[in-house]
């Protein structure tokens, strides 16, 4: 299994238990209040019947970098009793991406009101050497092409 791991930043609560986002080998570049950035470098079991990532993979990805942006790092009391959940997503695929490529996920809470909110998580996929040519990792920049778009709709509900 991969180890989900962290780049600078806080550990998240909702990765104790993530075991998803570990087997797909997310690293936390980045985790704020409404705001998450995760990459992962794809591997041949992440990939359909035409040699491009699977479609599922990507939008997996995309989910763990929304549970990130739309959960706090560090709950308050009065958060402590409570969890924010996807009430519904949408994805545009808008190209390919390919074994070895890392993809990285930028998920930004657009509008919080009440127990809603809404967060728009873009994807990007760029080759490992291109990667380690283009600057920090956490600089947006060195993202590389758009290759999806993740529009997600929360709702915080109690834990049970």
């Amino acid at each position: 299994m991969v180890e989900t791991t962290l780049s600078g930043a806080t550990q998240h609560q909702i990765l104790k238990n993530d075991y998803a986002s570990e087997w797909m080998g997310l690293e936390v570049l980045k985790v704020s209040d409404g705001h998450a950035t995760v990459r992962m470098t794809l591997r041949q079991e992440m990939l359909n019947g035409f040699g491009m990532a699977h479609g599922g993979m990507i939008f997996a990805f995309a989910d763990s970098a929304f549970a990130l942006a739309c959960n706090p790092a560090n709950p308050t009391p009065s958060e402590a009793d409570t969890i924010t959940v996807a009430a519904g997503v949408d994805i545009n695929f808008l190209k390919p991406a390919y074994q070895g490529q890392v993809i990285t996920a930028v998920a930004d809470r657009r509008a919080n009101s009440g127990r809603s909110g809404l967060y728009d998580i873009q994807i990007f996929a760029i080759d490992k050497t291109e990667l380690a040519a283009s600057g920090s990792p956490q600089d947006p920049g060195s993202y590389g092409e758009l290759i999806a778009e993740f529009r997600g709709r929360s709702r915080t509900i109690s834990k049970k």
